[in-house]
């Protein structure tokens, strides 16, 4: 199956997955959430995709590679973003992200 865009191109999305495995990435978020790595990178006060001066409480934690699309909760693959970067960018793997700003 795929879903639409807003470019109306057909995007895949990983319907196959285990939610028991889509659980335990999302347990893993929230822990790494809580700990001094995710607050040292959140105190920066840096959007990852858009590199504007944010907050540190108003970041926002994203995964590079969605969880829904085959994605980690690893520190690799969690960056600190703004709210508005992450709500635009959802599900979208990062070539298709780097196509949504370019076509903008």
């Amino acid at each position: 199956m795929a879903a639409r865009s807003d470019s109306s191109v057909m995007k895949p999305f990983a319907y196959d997955l285990d939610e028991k495995e889509i659980k335990k990435e999302r347990r893993k978020a929230r822990d790494l959430r809580a700990s001094q790595w995710w607050k040292r990178r959140c105190a920066k006060g840096v959007c990852h995709y858009c590199g504007r001066a944010t907050p540190p409480k108003e970041l926002t934690m994203d995964h590079i590679v969605p969880i829904s699309r085959g994605g980690k909760s690893t520190k690799g693959n969690l960056v600190p973003c703004c709210k508005a970067c992450n709500n635009k960018k959802k599900q979208l793997l990062p070539m298709e992200w780097e196509e949504y700003l370019t076509n903008r």
